[in-house]
């Protein structure tokens, strides 16, 4: 990684956010609620889903990067699928731009509102900046890298965000993909949550970090590190004042693969925060492990096995 990381221009980041609410506007939500089934596929699981919508979406958010950033590289969810050595060029490329077309497309499919487009530009892999945008609200979050978070509505009004900070764990709200699951282990999965006041799964990495660095949740764990579910929303929320933080004490880097990430609406520098990863004493199953971030009063802990059982859209 350079020394000095060229950052993206308030023009750039302007035409990008007009690029995500032209793709929304256009392809993304003219198919919410009015997909025909053949217009629906499976790729590794019967919940990882793509559609016509997510294909559509991902030539266009390409196509418009591209233009933005000429010679740059594009690493899409759905372009992964078919080639995942693309994702290699995270790392090496001078530009990179990742894209999630359809953030949450089980839920988009299903015809819940809980779906997003994410765009992260990374600069020799670290991220300037990242994009969490709801085409159905029309309104989005930025975060331009060490400049703050905000949230910007379709008309144009901005308001700078800030996580809830610390709080005692019975108070902690946040969420844990079950999906990445079998059933008959989600009951496994969240007693590493007791104690909590829930741990909710929204199956939408888009809104899981917007409500992060809102200050609308505590939380959030994920047994899977796929960057165009994290690139964006981990500098959301740093920007915001909170932390991503991968198994062994790591920030979170777009350019990392493998390990299981936490993601928490607290600083990762204050006095008092510890990371660490400990074998769970559970006898049913010496594998798991409970990956703990602590700070003030707050510990969030998850339990999670070092892979996921399925993959998910």
């Amino acid at each position: 990684m350079k020394d000095q990381i060229d950052m993206v221009t308030t023009a750039e980041a302007e035409v990008l956010v007009a690029l995500l609410r032209k793709v929304g506007r256009e392809i993304v939500l003219p198919r919410f609620r009015n997909l025909d089934p053949a217009e629906i596929d499976a790729k590794t699981e019967p919940t990882d889903l793509v559609t016509i919508a997510d294909q559509e979406a991902e030539v266009a958010l390409a196509a418009g990067a591209r233009a933005i950033f000429p010679g740059c590289e594009v690493v899409g969810e759905e372009a992964v699928s078919d080639d995942p050595a693309l994702l290699d060029r995270i790392a090496g490329a001078e530009t990179c731009v990742i894209i999630d077309p359809v953030g949450g497309t089980f839920n988009f499919t299903r015809g819940l509102a809980v779906f997003g487009i994410i765009l992260a530009v990374t600069r020799h892999g670290e991220t300037v900046p990242g994009l969490l945008y709801d085409p159905v609200t029309d309104d989005w979050v930025i975060a331009p890298r060490g400049a703050g978070a905000e949230y910007v509505s379709g008309n144009g009004a901005r308001r700078r965000l800030s996580v809830r900070g610390p709080v005692a764990l019975s108070e902690a709200e946040g969420t844990v993909p079950l999906d990445l699951y079998r059933p008959e282990r989600w009951a496994e999965i969240l007693r590493a949550f007791d104690g909590t006041r829930s741990a909710r799964s929204p199956r939408c990495s888009c809104h899981e970090y917007r409500m992060l660095a809102m200050g609308l949740a505590d939380f959030s764990a994920n047994a899977s590190l796929k960057p165009w579910d994290h690139a964006a929303g981990a500098l959301v929320l740093e920007d915001a004042g909170g932390s991503a933080v991968v198994e062994g004490g790591r920030r979170y880097a777009p350019t990392l693969r493998k390990g299981r990430i936490v993601a928490a609406g607290f600083g990762r520098t204050p006095p008092g925060i510890r990371s660490k990863m400990a074998e769970s004493n559970s006898a049913s199953n010496p594998r798991i492990r409970r990956f703990s971030v602590e700070a003030g009063r707050f510990m969030s802990s998850a339990a999670l096995r070092i892979e996921p059982d399925r993959a998910t859209s």
